[in-house]
C-alpha cells in the first residue's frame, strides 16, 4: 500500500494543460495518489462524498459546494485548495474549526477580470450586443445606415462609480482615468485609492451614469443590490457584475430593466449558476450577458492553476500554503 497522500481533483484540466503545452496536475501526480474527474458535467453531492470519503486533500473548482456536513463525510481532509479568488463556496469557519486549510488564488487574476469588466462596460453603452444580434440576423443588409440606430452613451467625461476598491476595482479605476471619466468609489473599509473620489454609497449610486461591483460575497454584501439600490441610481444608468451575483438582487435588477430606470446590465456573475435557460434576464436585449469568463485568458488559468496545485501540495507536505484563506486552522489541525 502505497504511503503517498490521497487527493481528489475535480476538473482534469486536460484543455487547459494543452494549451499551457504541460501537465499542470504533474506536480501532483508526483507527490499523491490522485482520483481526477474526468466527465464533462460537475460531481454531484454523492460522488463528492464518494471521492472524497479517503482523501487527504482537494482540488476543488467554485461550482463545488464545500460545506460542514461534506467535510463531517471526509474525516481524513486536511487541506482543500480551491481553484478560485472568491470562497464563498466554502464555509471557511466549519473548515477552520476542523482544521482544515484553504487555499485560494488571489491577485493572478486581477487585471484580466478589470479587462472584462471594462469590455462589459463598453459593450453595454454602445450596444455592442445588439447591433451585432441585428447584423448577424442579416436585418442590416435588408435595412440602410440610420442616424439614430444603436446609439448609446459615451464612457469618455461619464462619470463611474466603482463599489469595492480592492485590487480589481483599484484596475478598473485605471482603466476609467485613461477613458477621461470621473471616478467614485465606495468600500466597506473606507480605502483612498489615489485618482477615485470617496463618496457614501447612496451619493455613488445617485452620481454614477456607470456602477461596477468589485466586492467579495459576504453577509454585509448579499443583495447589496436591492430594489431600494437599483431605484437609487440615475435614470438609464448602467450596471456591471464581474463580483458574485449574490451582490445584486436578481428580482429587483429585472424589474429595473423592465421599467427602464437601468440603462442596459453587462453580468458575468448570477445568484445561481449556470444560469437557467428561462431566466428572464435573456429577454432583455440591453442585457450584456456573459457565463463568468472574467478570468477566462490562457496566461490568467494557467497562473490559477499553478498557485492552486502548489497550495494543495504545500498542504499536504505540511508546509505553509502560498494563498491561505483560513491560516488559522493550523491551530485547530489534529
Amino acid at each position: 500500500m502505497s504511503n503517498q497522500p490521497r487527493v481528489f481533483i475535480s476538473d482534469a484540466m486536460e484543455g487547459l494543460s494543452e494549451r499551457a503545452g504541460r501537465d499542470l496536475l504533474s506536480p501532483l501526480r508526483a507527490r499523491a495518489e490522485c482520483e481526477i474527474w474526468s466527465l464533462a458535467r460537475r460531481p454531484d453531492r454523492e460522488e463528492l462524498e464518494a471521492a472524497l470519503g479517503a482523501a487527504d486533500g482537494w482540488l476543488c473548482m467554485l461550482t463545488d459546494p464545500v460545506d460542514e456536513a461534506l467535510m463531517a463525510a471526509c474525516p481524513q481532509l486536511r487541506v482543500v485548495s480551491s481553484f478560485s479568488v472568491g470562497i464563498d463556496h466554502i464555509d471557511l469557519a466549519a473548515a477552520t474549526r476542523r482544521g482544515i486549510l484553504v487555499g485560494n488564488t488571489p491577485g493572478v487574476l486581477t487585471e484580466t477580470t478589470a479587462d472584462l469588466a471594462f469590455a462589459l462596460l463598453l459593450a453595454a453603452a454602445r450596444r455592442m450586443g445588439e447591433a451585432g444580434a441585428y447584423l448577424r440576423a442579416g436585418a442590416w443588409a435588408e435595412s440602410q445606415w440610420e442616424i439614430d440606430a444603436f446609439v448609446g452613451q459615451d464612457l469618455h467625461g461619464a462619470t463611474l462609480g466603482i463599489v469595492g476598491l480592492g485590487p480589481i476595482g483599484q484596475a478598473v479605476a485605471r482603466r476609467a482615468a485613461g477613458f477621461g471619466m470621473e471616478v467614485l468609489g465606495w468600500s466597506r473599509s473606507g480605502r483612498a485609492v489615489p485618482g477615485v473620489r470617496a463618496v457614501a454609497f447612496d451619493a455613488l449610486l445617485a452620481e454614477s451614469d456607470f456602477v461596477s461591483l468589485h466586492v467579495a460575497l459576504v453577509a454585509e454584501t448579499r443583495g447589496l443590490m436591492d430594489a431600494r439600490a437599483l431605484a437609487a441610481m440615475k435614470p438609464g444608468a448602467v450596471l456591471v457584475n464581474t463580483a458574485r451575483g449574490g451582490i445584486v438582487d436578481e428580482e429587483a435588477l429585472v424589474d429595473a430593466l423592465r421599467s427602464g430606470q437601468l440603462g442596459a446590465v453587462g453580468l458575468d456573475v448570477y445568484a445561481q449558476e449556470p444560469l437557467s435557460a428561462d431566466h428572464p434576464l435573456l429577454a432583455f436585449p440591453n442585457a450584456v450577458l456573459m457565463p463568468h469568463i472574467g478570468s477566462a485568458s490562457v496566461r490568467t488559468r494557467v497562473r490559477m492553476a499553478d498557485l492552486a496545485v502548489e497550495n494543495l501540495v504545500a498542504g499536504l507536505e505540511g508546509r505553509a500554503l502560498p494563498e491561505c484563506a483560513n491560516p488559522a486552522a493550523r491551530e485547530a489541525a489534529p
